[in-house]
């Protein structure tokens, strides 16, 4: 019979008081500036469109272009695949297709659009003051009527100039004008995911001006202590790497006082001030994946959502049909080429920032909301069940290493396997009955810590 030995350490609790009580104020510190991500939900898009266009039923109407040009460009899952090329991941195709078609006809009939912004800057141009001023008001009522229908995307905002030298004047009129006239239209209620993007940052103190002229009007108007959001659009040089060559990110997020929920990569502005040419400005440039996760790293855990920016290759036919003739055989066949060519592109792009971590990005034209579904959905759906085996038996196994199939998993993957289902379910690309054949609950899914529900079901 073994000898029982009684654990018996040399440092005692006055040797490690003065080692513990930094370590505890320490880890504090770093708790508060890496909370984790956030559970709330983030749009999957964002929609930009000119603020002289807005209207209160925008979203509607963009959601019944995307669906007229779906019905004719790929009228089933067979032309639809065709066009997109879904990777051959071991389902049947044709029914993946359908699948993957199906989701995308009920998503643009129900929530076409996720986030739109109201834009002030390039989708909208340099014009007279006295013009601008009618468009922010404008704007801002038919947001306030969109509120009170309920006809707004989940998620709405708006994009003002640059805090520039020759700019942040006409830029924070805007704001100010926008914002009170939606406040006294709706009577001091912000309708849900209202932020104020701001664009070209090319230093924090541009940041904390806004977040000051937030405080300002947050006071003047009676509204909540931090009800105005902010957004960062970090498409310069100098929103990535500081004047003393730091990392600029979190110094931007900082400036804007708790007021920051997300960062968003401008790719054209970007790749042009790093003397990218426009032939070879686009998305998956070497330069833009650099920017980009450098945003990853310097932002990781921080409850910053992050986006990618968006494909500027229009899905548009070349050729229109006129009042007293038809289209002939030959322009409909080239109609239908040049729309393909551009979702093909748009979809490669979606799916890249997909599989590099970013699951938001920005549209441009209503056709692009078909695949950018059909993106997300493809992306969900063919990589969903050997991620459901893979979690299922993770789980089972309680955290202890596990091997399916010739995959082997640690336990910092069960949180990636359930960050996956999260990601789908938020998204819509995977319903509740697929994401349940993992084994887990809908509060353990909506809950997405591994950890935690490691701990719970072993105190069963």
């Amino acid at each position: 019979m073994p000898r029982t030995i009684t654990p018996k350490p040399s440092l005692a609790a006055g040797d490690l008081k003065p080692i513990l009580g930094p370590l505890k104020k320490l880890n504090a510190g770093v708790a508060r500036a890496y909370p984790g991500e956030p559970e709330d939900r983030q749009p999957v898009h964002t929609v930009y469109g000119g603020a002289h266009l807005f209207r209160a039923d925008s979203a509607h109407k963009l959601g019944a272009l995307a669906l007229a040009a779906l019905d004719e460009y790929a009228p089933d899952g067979r032309a639809l695949s065709e066009a997109l090329q879904f990777e051959d991941d071991g389902h049947d195709a044709d029914t993946f297709a359908a699948t993957v078609r199906r989701r995308v006809v009920d998503k643009l009939r129900r929530e076409p659009v996720e986030d739109f912004r109201i834009d002030f800057e390039d989708g909208y141009g340099h014009r007279a003051d006295k013009e601008e001023d009618g468009h922010a008001c404008g704007a801002a009522e038919q947001v306030a009527a969109g509120f009170q229908a309920g006809s707004l995307p989940p998620f709405i905002g708006i994009r003002i100039k640059p805090m520039s030298n020759e700019l942040h004047a006409r830029s924070l009129r805007t704001f100010d004008l926008f914002v009170t006239t939606l406040a006294r239209a709706t009577k001091g209620r912000l309708p849900p995911g209202f932020v104020i993007t701001i664009p070209k940052i090319m230093a924090a103190g541009q940041v904390m001006a806004l977040a000051r002229t937030c405080a300002a009007l947050e006071r003047r108007l009676k509204l909540n202590a931090g009800a105005l959001k902010l957004e960062l659009m970090i498409e310069t040089p100098q929103s990535i790497f500081a004047a003393d060559g730091s990392s600029a990110l979190r110094a931007l997020v900082h400036a804007g006082g708790g007021r920051v929920t997300g960062a968003h990569f401008g790719t054209y502005d970007y790749t042009a001030l790093c003397g990218i040419t426009a032939s070879w400005q686009h998305m998956r440039h070497a330069a833009c994946d650099f920017a980009k996760h450098m945003m990853q790293v310097a932002l990781a855990q921080s409850g910053i959502k992050l986006s990618d920016g968006a494909t500027n290759i229009m899905p548009v036919a070349p050729h229109r049909a006129k009042a007293d003739a038809s289209l002939s055989d030959l322009q409909r066949r080239e109609n239908r080429a040049a729309v393909h060519r551009a979702w093909k592109i748009h979809y490669d792009d979606v799916r890249h920032s997909l599989v590099n971590g970013y699951y938001q990005g920005w549209d441009l034209h209503p056709a692009q909301l078909p695949t950018r579904y059909a993106a997300l959905y493809a992306f969900f759906l063919a990589a969903g069940p050997a991620a459901t085996a893979r979690l299922r038996n993770f789980v089972d196994k309680a955290a202890q290493a596990t091997l399916v199939g010739d995959v082997f998993d640690d336990a910092a993957t069960g949180q990636g396997l359930l960050n996956f289902f999260a990601r789908g379910l938020s998204s819509g690309a995977l319903t509740m009955e697929e994401a349940r054949e993992t084994g887990l609950t809908p509060d353990e899914l909506h809950g997405r810590s591994f950890v935690k529900i490691l701990e719970n079901r072993r105190a069963r």
